[in-house]
């Protein structure tokens, strides 16, 4: 006859989040996030003016009725401009970040799992991409981009070069994993490489991969940024907050909002992103201060 003890065995996603809500500047960043990427999708149908649509009446104008933000010295809105140029660089920044993860992933593991002539040859090709000047390179694909397409071969230039460090810090995670028993039966059993690869050794490096990939959309923005500050990046009529940054650093004298604006919106972004960060690392930690155990 069985005892109940009374004890409930939980899931270990279940105890993530419940770790992950039990640290309030993680909800708060959380918050944060939602509510940019809000206005990203939905904030242009609340203003009054589109990003690409001037008022040659109000040049240059501080904040008012008309124009909530201000307007920039060409008379475009400076509000539908922040909300077009967020949820550009979020897009950027979601999608770049993934793809990086991605390939990161399959790479790194693979170069471990794979020993001998296979893992000397990976790792003398992520070598070598390590010292490649990828800012460079990204400035010159972008620089030759057009057709308002810019945004996307920026997030090739991002995605091209950005994994590559990623992939070698997870290669040396993965080198205790294939000496594991199950890895070994899996081998011994004919399982194809790259099933072990997908079912195995991948999920055993998951905690590292999600958190790797939000903290890497705030690396992904910083870059964009960078780059379209330096008017490498996204060009006109599009725009991101990069670009707003750079054309309000001509006028911080004269009309010091447009580029006020933009800057608190990307620290908000950057903050919360890395408060999210932060709060997934302590989560999923297991040495965790937060009480519980989860179902293996």
């Amino acid at each position: 006859m069985s005892r109940d003890t009374g004890f409930k065995r939980t899931g270990r996603l279940t105890l993530y989040v419940r770790r992950f809500m039990r640290r309030p500047s993680a909800v708060v960043g959380l918050v944060m996030l939602g509510i940019l990427v809000f206005f990203a999708v939905f904030g242009g149908r609340f203003g009054r003016w589109s990003y690409d649509e001037p008022d040659f009446l109000s040049l240059s104008e501080p904040p008012s009725a008309e124009h909530w933000l201000g307007t920039t010295t060409g008379g475009s809105d400076l509000y539908a401009l922040i909300i077009r140029g967020l949820g550009r660089s979020l897009s950027i920044g979601f999608i770049s970040s993934i793809a990086i993860t991605i390939i990161a992933a399959l790479v790194g593991t693979a170069i471990a799992y794979f020993e001998g002539i296979v893992e000397k040859i990976g790792m003398w090709i992520l070598d070598t991409l390590l010292v490649v000047p990828s800012f460079l390179l990204i400035a010159l694909i972008i620089g030759g981009s057009s057709g308002g397409n810019d945004w996307l071969w920026l997030i090739f230039g991002l995605t091209a070069f950005g994994w590559v460090g990623y992939a070698r810090t997870l290669r040396t995670l993965t080198l205790s994993l294939r000496e594991r028993e199950y890895i070994r039966a899996a081998r011994y059993m004919g399982v194809s490489s790259f099933r072990i690869i997908l079912r195995h050794l991948i999920p055993n490096v998951g905690s590292v991969l999600v958190i790797n990939t939000v903290l890497g959309v705030v690396a992904a923005v910083n870059s964009e940024t960078a780059l379209s500050f330096l008017g490498l990046g996204i060009k006109a009529p599009d725009t991101s907050l990069g670009t707003l940054l750079n054309n309000g650093q001509d006028v911080i004298l004269t009309a010091p909002w447009v580029l006020l604006f933009p800057s608190l919106v990307l620290i908000l972004l950057t903050f919360s992103v890395q408060l999210i960060g932060d709060g997934l690392r302590d989560a999923i930690d297991p040495y965790s201060r937060s009480a519980g155990r989860a179902e293996g």
